[in-house]
């Protein structure tokens, strides 16, 4: 059998640590930011194959060393914000069509790659620690997408947005179908961050008061974590069955198994616990009438079952038992001078009212490669994603790109698409024959440089 994909060289890795920095709002998408993608891609898979491999330490020593956690963070609410003020700019002007819309998916899939390396390093203390001042911006981050996640979910849009099926997207190459992709990418950066959250609440006992009152006062996140447990956004019923979402796609729940808490159902029983029952948390919580009743709502879901599978929740059904019949005092007043978290509102503030502008600056500077040029990106790409490393991080089979079913057969051309049948594939050509070509000519100019 061959051997897996292996994370990267000491120096290797030292070497893209030391690379990273920051980048404007107006130079998304451009050469120097494609660079700065590529690096953060490389060293999200480092991550994940190294954690799998328990040698994840050497990472986080980098990042903590050349103090990379705030760039990182900084980086992903910038992309955040060019989705929701440049990205739909971009989608509203009549005369942009590019000849392929591959650059503006790597900016869309940017967000993506960073909070899936800070959900795996952040699991360590000294990596919070290093976020300093930054960590208000990351918890406001989280906030955001956790926010947005629970409105969603209320309103019956996130099984639409979530099941959304390939065959069902229009032809390749529309900023249609960016937007429809962007939409349901956003599904899953918001569980990647209810996981970082989490990862943020272990660490109460040493977070500094600003974070505290960040998380407990200004977003009142318990009461939020309460609403994703009674709303679950991971987990619906379709045609009479129970379906969770659990490793990047959807699947039917066997009934013998439809009780069994997910990884997701943890993080977020996690994140009570630890926002409820810690003596940090407790002194400046206000446990006022509203949040007291919304906690209260905790308790019908804590049955014998749950319990089994996280014993720790014990502690979480005594405590609810207690404030059912008490009036918990007053929250501690502390004399605080409350921080602002600062990239959000400097990057807003910086280029406020120049959305328009910025959009047409890379419809001209960026976004209209030629096709010379969307080859050779074509070219970096089919080595920065490893097909084979791609491959080792899927948690499942692949699926056919026609009909979702499992597939064993893989386009002999571009290896990017699979199938379950010669008649899918045949079906599926005249979508998939655009971008064929074009990863084709780039495994082969891969190939030659080889």
């Amino acid at each position: 059998m061959a051997a897996g994909p292996l994370p990267l060289l000491p120096a290797e890795a030292e070497a893209l640590v030391r690379a990273l920095q920051g980048t404007e709002l107006r130079d998304v998408g451009g050469q120097g930011w494609l660079q700065q993608h590529e690096y953060v891609a490389k060293l999200n898979m480092h991550a994940i194959l190294s954690a799998e491999a328990g040698q994840e330490q050497l990472l986080i020593e980098l990042l903590v060393t050349y103090a990379k956690i705030p760039v990182l963070i900084g980086d992903l609410i910038s992309v955040e914000i060019w989705k929701h003020k440049v990205f739909p700019v971009l989608c509203r002007l009549e005369d942009f069509k590019p000849s392929s819309t591959i650059p503006i998916y790597v900016v869309l899939h940017h967000e993506a790659s960073i909070i899936n390396l800070l959900e795996t390093v952040f699991f360590y203390k000294e990596i919070c620690e290093s976020a300093e001042d930054n960590l208000l911006d990351l918890i406001d981050y989280c906030h955001r997408k956790l926010t947005l996640l629970v409105g969603r979910s209320a309103n019956g849009q996130m099984v639409t947005l979530a099941e959304l099926h390939p065959k069902d997207l229009p032809s390749p190459g529309s900023m249609q179908e960016l937007q429809k992709l962007a939409e349901t990418m956003e599904f899953e950066i918001s569980l990647k961050a209810l996981s970082v959250l989490r990862f943020i609440t272990d660490q109460v006992e040493s977070l500094p008061l600003s974070a505290l009152t960040r998380m407990l006062n200004t977003h009142n996140l318990p009461c939020l974590l309460v609403e994703l447990v009674e709303h679950c956004p991971w987990s619906c019923w379709e045609a009479g069955k129970l379906k969770k979402f659990e490793n990047g796609t959807w699947h039917v729940v066997a009934p013998e198994d439809q009780v069994k808490m997910t990884k997701l159902d943890g993080q977020v029983w996690l994140a009570l616990l630890n926002l409820l029952l810690t003596p940090e948390c407790q002194s400046k919580y206000h446990f006022d009438g509203f949040n007291k009743s919304q906690l209260l709502k905790l308790r019908v879901f804590l049955t014998d079952t749950l319990i089994d599978q996280l014993p720790n929740l014990v502690e979480m059904q005594r405590f609810l038992s207690h404030l059912a019949v008490t009036e918990p005092p007053p929250p501690k007043k502390d004399l605080v001078l409350e921080q602002i978290p600062f990239i959000w509102n400097h990057i807003l503030k910086k280029n406020a009212g120049k959305w328009e502008a910025i959009a047409k600056h890379q419809v001209k500077k960026v976004f209209s490669s030629t096709e010379e040029e969307l080859k050779l990106q074509a070219c970096r790409w089919s080595q920065i994603y490893s097909l084979d490393m791609l491959e080792a991080l899927a948690p499942d089979k692949p699926r056919c790109t026609a009909c979702g079913a499992e597939a064993a057969k893989r386009c002999s051309r571009c290896r990017n698409e699979w199938y379950c049948t010669r008649a899918c594939q045949v079906q599926h050509w005249q979508k998939h024959k655009a971008a064929c070509n074009l990863m084709a000519e780039a495994l082969k100019r891969a190939d030659d440089l080889e």
